[in-house]
């Protein structure tokens, strides 16, 4: 019989609840007031009057409150709350009527008072805000919960005028606890009263603590392949479940979900399980994992029992072998029912094996070694009982690299050290001399578990072993005795017998055994044995800084003992936590950057959730179109579908439904084409109208209007245009003839689009069939780019919805105006806020407080930023850094706090163009303000505000593009120009291609001004600020060449590393990058095809980090991935041609540059640098040195006129061919052609003689023009570069 079990009641639920966890509406009570003098200890006190019982709130017992001794150099206060009590709150007050207090302190709470762990806050703070002065109390409310015994305070800070005073008040309630102790053999049988037990909703809950990594907590099964599962497994916990899947399976196979992390530390852990029906939420401590269930059924079928703390009876069908559970659970429900409670009052359905209801108070004992340079613990050498020695300990670590041991050995010089190096442990014993002898063994011992190391010195050998692998031995010609002290995770600086060059060690220990005998830590700690520095006992503070995993889009997180780094790597992202993305927002945005049209990833939302996606760029026209394709690209032919069995299609496109309504809501117009021929087909009912064929929109909705037509209207464009073949029909299908008839229209209704389905109905008649085809889905424009607004009075403000953005917030917009100073915008919270702002004419300041205190980052310009130009900001503040970004000058960086703040929660509403107190607001323009990838409509908002306008005045104002190719438009009083600086195109609207041709001698090198990095690097005038490993690289350049191998371009930089891009000898390209002195380079060959076939050929080569876009031409898009993201340091020299310094290259790319390059090259710009144009405009420059004839010419016209030489060739080759095989045939009338030919000729020289004349008349009048034009071109550049001399002389980065 199988019984069904209702859905869990709220009556369960509340039971439930009430029975596991006092209630938080009233569970503030305070604790501590009421406690004995034994229940206060302290780790010194300055007298009997300063003593830790006198630390009550508000009291004034003694000196009123406690104080240690000014030479405590760990102080402490501990409080025993008697009993298990669930934590809610504290309080502290500095000594009452004095200049003590603490101003700071950490909280560290344990059930035995032995084994301490830190209180962290949900953000990770460790660190809570203490008293200002001596009476003022300051509660902190805790983040959640602590049910504890034991709390201790740690002062951090207090007063410099002062010294320590501490008085404390602790909030909270009891609560009713079952407990039951499983010491790995051990397990509760629940059994049910049928065969099996069959759920659609469960409820289990549960908390537990253990030193053991590895244990099963529960565990059920049935005859028909369902199973539940949860496990401890290397110190987190997984879930395995299943429902009603029948099909064969091994253990090996079964999947997953794993939550938490580190819960081996001997420390209470929640856990809770919700199901209903496949939805399955896990919960372990405040960490949630939400999933699906794999099997068919909506129902957990588990046969006879549930067991918890293991698996007594395997050998059941799909049951996997597993080590029992060793420690203790509390409070473990399975549906509302108290299992722990059953079995202490030893009811039939609870069988308890060995299971006792106290949880036993061993505890293990570590220590924690803080500092990677000065952390140490040095201990005597126990006496052996016979010749040699032995060290046995435990260590946990996240640090690859790291000392554990280091011993003196007799007979002297010989020396044993013990280190982790690259994740394994590595013994060496150094000998006289340089003589030395190594093993190494385990694997990823740095993954945060507990590793056991035995190392014994027996019988003319040294024996290492880790955990349970085989042993590894070094060898010895005499028996070896240990010689002073043991130095354990590092050495004293004043040691002359342990002098390391390896890291300290950052992690923890227990259990050390020298020679078999136990080490005390508590003795340590107070003294009486051995010496340590920057150590914490009873505690091991180890933090698993990748749970949760703080790195975006998907990035995997890696970890030091310290910190975190992300891996961006495929991501498309790039970041200290991968929140930036790499590509573009639009076409429109990559046509502003100087692309071309081609296939390129957009991503509609920047920084936000949505990700990349490829589109097609189509430049070629004045507007910029984004296409994006779906799956059925030919037309379809429909026949037999009725409304009944109708003809059904779906489109697929290369985007998701949210991308898609991303770009189609960003765009200024969408529109898709659709093509229907019919023959007997209609599209309407004529009887009543209504639709036999209709398409779904991308919210899946039915649309029954046609092209050219709003919603709501069914009818075609024919009927727009009055041009139907029956104009009683409002289509021409509906005209239902025998013939084909056509009705093509474009839907243009954004709201609606693309279609996502397509449904026809009416071709099951007699001789009915459609042919129907659904276009590509384009749009042009983007909104956000020039969505501005004008700000006149500086009182005015646009405000927005707070900024939602707590662990990472990016914001970009760009400004002009002709103001001093002015707030761009302003967010702000209870205790935090975030401001950006123009501070002088030439600083834009990005100031906040994530709540680790106020903090600033500058960036100061050379030249003004209030000229009425438009500049470029962009700021970021996540978990590990800020950042700020003005123009092209160095970006600048503040790394975040370690253990700080992580979250900015805001409350206020966001100003733009001002602040709340309506003080410093901003007077001039801002436009496409973009926040974490949202774009802020501000012309909508500027309708409605006083003092604000929709839009900016000025001809550089709209997406008019009236400066091509990177050009930068500059506003005039009466008019503007175009600035080509950062444009490798010249003339008045930067579109003029600069070409130059090369013979082989030629060359031109461009030598970097002084040693910087290509990057944006950032500021070194602040140790705070650190190195930028994401380096970028934009490369693009134009040629024309019939030689190979040829050398196109080299850039080498002064530390060895450099880019090569040559055509190889059999023409194709190779791009070569040379980022890691030590290893070889990497080589990429986009296409085999020959590119030195005298046509004209483009190069783009984009490089973010490791990630490598190549485009060739229109038709070639290739993604690589670099071996290393290391950026170019100390840039050194850019090189077009044959290259005269070629040291450090390798031989094929040594190969081409002493080939050099014969043809054009045009439009070469390198990140912000156009060579060829600097060559062209400016020979006197200390800048390019030019090599070799270099002759200004047109790449266009040498490709185009090398095509036409190579038609032309063809054409006589194909005359010859043909004249050749009909000689014979035309023998006879060879005589007759030959005098008609001789004619002919004589009388086009007559005429050609003419027209010579004419033309040489007119080619020695338009000579002087020609020149002109020449000379006015060159003017142009020489210009153009003297304007900006001033710039580049002052800001060498912004130049380049």
């Amino acid at each position: 019989m199988v019984l069904l079990l209702p859905m869990v009641t709220l009556y369960t639920l509340s039971v439930f609840s009430g029975a596991s966890a006092a209630t938080h509406y009233n569970c503030n009570g305070p604790l501590v007031s009421a406690l004995p003098h034994s229940s206060f200890q302290s780790s010194s006190e300055s007298s009997v009057n300063y003593a830790a019982y006198n630390a009550k709130l508000n009291r004034r017992d003694g000196a009123g409150g406690w104080s240690p001794m000014v030479t405590d150099q760990e102080p402490w206060l501990q409080v025993d709350l008697r009993e298990q009590m669930e934590v809610t709150g504290i309080a502290t007050q500095g000594r009452y009527d004095s200049w003590d207090w603490v101003s700071s302190y950490l909280l560290l709470y344990s059930d035995t008072g032995r084994a301490w762990k830190q209180y962290r806050q949900e953000d990770g703070v460790g660190r809570f805000v203490g008293n200002g002065n001596s009476e003022a109390v300051v509660q902190n409310k805790l983040s959640y919960p602590v049910r504890t015994r034991f709390l201790r305070f740690v002062p951090l800070d207090w007063n410099p005028s002062g010294w320590m005073g501490l008085r404390v008040e602790v909030y909270g309630c009891s609560y009713k606890s079952y407990v039951a102790d499983f010491d790995g053999r051990s397990s509760l049988l629940y059994r049910f009263n049928q065969k099996s037990m069959s759920t659609v909703k469960d409820v289990i809950a549960l908390r537990f603590k253990s030193h053991q990594a590895e244990g099963v907590l529960l565990h059920g099964e049935g005859q028909r392949g369902d199973y539940i599962t949860l496990e401890l497994h290397r110190g987190a916990l997984d879930l395995y479940l299943n429902l009603d899947d029948s099909r064969p399976r091994f253990s090996s196979r079964r999947v997953a979900v794993t939550v938490g992390s580190l819960l081996d530390d001997q420390h209470w852990h929640s856990v809770y399980i919700e199901r209903f029906n496949k939805q399955v939420n896990l919960t372990v401590d405040s960490h949630t994992q939400r999933f699906q269930t794999k099997g068919e059924g909506n129902s957990l079928e588990v046969d006879y029992e549930l067991s918890f703390g293991g698996i007594p009876l395997p050998g059941k069908p799909g049951t996997f072998l597993r080590k029992n559970f060793h420690g203790c659970m509390e409070n473990l429900y399975y549906n509302g029912i108290n299992i722990i409670d059953l079995a202490k009052r030893r009811k039939l359905q609870i069988h308890s094996g060995n299971v006792t209801f106290s949880c036993s108070q061993h505890q293990l004992v570590a220590c924690t070694f803080v500092s990677s340079s000065s952390s140490f613990l040095s201990l005597p050498s126990a006496s052996p009982a016979a010749g040699g020695f032995s060290v046995h300990f435990q260590f946990r670590t996240w640090n690859p690299d790291g000392l554990l041991l280091s011993v003196q050995l007799n007979p002297n010089p010989q020396r044993l050290e013990l280190q982790i190096s690259n994740s394994r442990l590595h013994l060496t014993l150094h000998s006289s001399g340089r003589q030395k002898s190594e093993v190494s063994v385990g694997s990823r011992v740095s993954d945060g578990l507990w590793h056991s190391v035995s190392l014994d010195a027996r019988n003319l050998q040294i024996t290492l072993t880790v955990d349970n692998e085989p042993s590894s031995t070094i060898e010895l010609w005499e028996q070896v005795q240990s010689r002073g002290s043991f130095y354990f995770g590092g050495c004293p600086t004043s040691a002359m017998d342990c002098q390391v060059f390896t890291p300290a060690f950052q992690g923890c220990m227990q259990l050390i055994f020298i020679n078999s005998q136990p080490m005390n830590l508590s003795h340590v700690q107070q003294g009486l044995l051995g010496n340590y520095n920057e150590l914490q006992f009873d505690i091991c503070n180890i933090k698993d800084r990748c749970l949760p995993n703080l790195c975006e889009h998907g990035a995997r997180c890696s970890q030091m003992w310290s910190s975190f780094s992300c891996d961006c790597s495929g991501t498309g992202y790039a970041g200290a936590t991968c929140h930036n993305s790499i590509y573009e927002s639009s076409c429109e945005a990559y046509k502003l950057s100087g692309s071309s049209s081609g296939f390129y990833f957009i991503d509609p939302d920047g920084s936000g959730p949505l990700g990349p996606t490829q589109v097609y760029c189509n430049m070629t026209e004045k507007k910029v179109w984004t296409i994006l394709s779906h799956n059925i690209t030919a037309p379809v032919t429909v026949q037999s579908s009725s409304l009944q069995k109708p003809h059904i299609m779906m489109f697929n496109y290369s985007a998701s439904a949210e991308q898609l309504r991303a770009i189609v809501s960003g765009s200024e117009q969408c529109q898709q084409e659709v093509v229907y021929n019919c023959r007997k087909s209609r599209l309407f009912n004529t009887k009543d109208g209504s639709p036999l064929s209709w398409w779904l929109d991308r919210e899946g909705e039915k649309r029954s209007y046609w092209g050219g037509f709003l919603p709501g209207v069914q009818q075609c464009s024919c009927s727009v245009e009055e041009n139907c073949i029956d104009m009683n029909y409002f289509c021409n299908c509906d005209a239902d003839t025998d013939t084909w008839a056509n009705d093509t229209g474009i839907l243009s209704y954004k709201d609606h689009l693309p279609v996502s389905q397509i449904v026809i109905g009416d071709t099951n008649r007699m001789g009915s069939q459609a042919v129907y085809h659904i276009g590509p889905l384009r749009c042009y424009g983007d909104r956000s780019i020039w969505n501005a607004a004008s700000f006149y009075q500086e009182s005015s403000y646009l405000y927005f919805p707070t900024l939602r953005a707590e662990l990472a917030s990016d914001i970009s917009f760009y400004f002009k105006t002709s103001a001093p100073s002015g707030v761009f915008l302003e967010n702000q919270g209870l205790k935090v806020f975030i401001r950006v702002e123009l501070s002088s004419p030439s600083v834009v300041t990005f100031s906040f407080d994530v709540g680790n205190g106020p903090a600033v980052l500058s960036v100061k310009s050379h030249v003004p930023l209030n000229d009425r130009q438009w500049h470029y900001v962009r700021t970021e503040c996540n978990v590990k850094e800020a950042s700020l970004q003005v123009d092209q000058l160095p970006l600048r960086f503040l790394e975040a706090p370690a253990e700080g703040h992580l979250r900015l929660r805001l409350s206020s509403q966001l100003f733009v163009g001002g602040t709340a107190s309506q003080q410093r607001g901003f007077l001039g323009c801002i436009r496409s303000l973009t926040v974490n990838g949202v774009s802020f409509d501000l012309e909508e908002r500027a309708k409605m505000t006083p003092g604000v306008s929709a839009g900016c005045p000025g001809y550089c104002t709209g997406s008019s593009s009236l400066c091509h190719n990177r050009g930068r438009c500059v506003e005039k009083s009466n008019g503007y120009i175009c600035d080509c600086s950062q444009s490798a195109y010249g003339g008045t609207t930067c579109n003029q291609e600069v070409s130059v041709s090369f013979d082989r001698e030629s060359s031109v090198t461009y030598t970097f001004q002084e040693p910087f990095s290509v990057m944006q690097n950032r500021s070194s005038q602040a140790s705070s600020f650190s190195t930028d490993s994401r380096a970028r690289e934009d490369v693009v350049l134009s040629f024309v060449t019939s030689q190979r191998p040829a050398m196109l371009l080299t850039a080498s930089t002064f530390s060895q590393q450099y880019i090569a891009v040559i055509l190889a000898r059999n023409g194709s390209v190779q791009i070569w990058y040379r980022l890691q002195t030590d290893k070889s380079p990497d080589v990429f060959t986009p296409t085999p095809g020959n590119l030195a076939d005298g046509r004209l050929h483009r190069i783009r080569i984009h490089r973010v980090g490791k990630n490598l876009y190549v485009q060739i031409n229109q038709d070639i898009h290739r993604k690589y991935a670099l071996s290393s993201d290391a950026e170019l340091i100390l840039m050194r020299s850019l090189m077009l041609g044959k290259v005269t310094r070629m040291e450090n290259f390798d031989e094929e790319v040594i190969q081409g540059a002493s080939k050099g390059f014969i043809g054009c090259l045009s439009s070469v710009q390198f990140n912000h640098v156009a060579p060829l144009k600097v060559a062209l405009t400016n020979r006197g420059s200390s800048l390019v040195t030019v090599r070799g004839p270099l002759v200004q010419s047109n790449c266009g016209a040498l490709a185009e006129s090398h095509t036409l030489q190579d038609q032309a060739a063809n054409t006589n080759k194909d005359k010859e061919q043909r004249a050749s095989s009909t000689q014979k045939d035309l023998a006879v009338i060879a005589g007759v052609v030959t005098a008609v030919v001789f004619i002919t000729v004589c009388a086009l020289a007559v005429i050609i003689r003419l027209v010579y004349q004419q033309r040489q008349a007119q080619r020695s009048s338009s000579s002087s023009i020609k020149e002109e034009h020449r000379h006015s071109m060159y003017t142009d550049y020489r210009t153009e570069l003297h304007l900006h001399n001033p710039v580049r002389d002052s800001v060498k980065e912004y130049y380049i």
